[in-house]
This record gives structure tokens, C-alpha cells and sequence, in this order.
């Protein structure tokens, strides 16, 4: 049994299929990448078309997509998924950098564990560096004052070490 199929305006029904294609090709892949690589749409569209009419007796040489109009809902929809993409992006980049400075961190303190001088030194220089801008006021606690001076802390600790042993007696 043989079906025969009578199209009375072709290039509306050509038309139609073109359409009707576009649409299922944009809802099988993402817009920006078949309005990227338009080449290979084209083609992909070009065969999807010639099959479809190929019954007519019709064979479709070329497809150009020349222009796309998006409408207003899927436009907001893009662009709030770029915007998410965007954001992913950089959190993800703000990870990375978090995780690299915490390794630095713990860099450093293995670097002051060995050393305590050189811990000293660098509190200094971070007091130093704070107090370069006139009109700053710090607050330093007087045991942190005495934690940076080595000699304050040898005597404040020779002090104590008569005490802690009258007392263990």
C-alpha cells in the first residue's frame, strides 16, 4: 500500500518544516552554541530539512540561519543563567584563592614555630606597617608589648620561675 502525499504550496510547507526543525534543533542543544558555531547548525539543519522533503522530490542545497528572534521570557531566562555561571565562576575562582592562602598560612607558621624571633619580628613589622598612616590610633595590649621584647619576656620569666617553684613546694 502506497501513501501519496499532495503538497499544493511547497514552499510553504518547505517553510513550515524549516521552521519546525529550527525549533527541535534549539531545544536539543543550547542556543549560544548553535548561534556560535553556525556552520555546522546550518548543515545539521540543511540535512534535518532535506530529509523531510526529500519524499517531495526536492533537494535542499543549503540553509543559512541569518536571524534568530528570541522572545523576552527566554531572553531574561539567558541572561539569569549567565549571571549563575558568572557567579559559579567566580566562587569558584575565590575557592581556589582561599584554599592557596590558607596553605600559605600554615607555611608561614611552621616557618615561626622553629623561629621564635623572627615571629617577634614580624608582629613588630605588622605594628610598624599600621601605624605608617597619620591619624591612626592603635591599641596594644601591654602583654603584647612584652611578648615582642625578648629581654621583657626572659625576666618577666626568670621572675616567675621562683614563684612556681615555692609554690609546687
Amino acid at each position: 500500500m502506497s501513501i501519496t502525499v499532495g503538497i499544493t504550496n511547497y514552499r510553504e510547507a518547505i517553510d513550515r518544516i524549516a521552521q519546525t526543525s529550527l525549533r527541535e534543533m534549539i531545544g536539543a542543544s543550547m542556543l549560544a552554541a548553535l548561534l556560535s558555531d553556525r556552520r555546522t547548525s546550518n548543515e545539521q539543519l540543511r540535512a534535518e530539512i532535506g530529509t523531510k522533503t526529500a519524499a517531495w522530490g526536492i533537494d535542499v542545497m543549503s540553509v543559512e540561519i541569518r536571524d534568530v528572534a528570541i522572545p523576552v521570557a527566554l531572553q531574561d531566562a539567558m541572561s539569569r543563567q549567565a549571571q549563575a555561571e558568572r557567579e559559579k565562576q567566580a566562587r569558584i575562582i575565590l575557592g581556589s584563592a582561599e584554599a592557596e592562602v590558607a596553605g600559605r598560612f600554615v607555611d608561614a607558621a611552621e616557618a615561626y614555630a622553629g623561629h621564635p624571633a623572627a615571629l617577634q619580628l614580624r608582629a613588630m613589622n605588622i605594628i610598624y606597617e599600621t601605624t605608617k598612616e597619620r591619624g591612626a590610633t592603635i591599641l596594644i595590649p601591654t602583654s603584647m608589648i612584652d611578648s615582642m621584647n625578648p629581654a621583657s619576656a626572659l625576666v618577666l620569666s626568670n621572675m616567675a620561675a621562683p614563684a612556681v617553684r615555692s609554690a609546687a613546694e
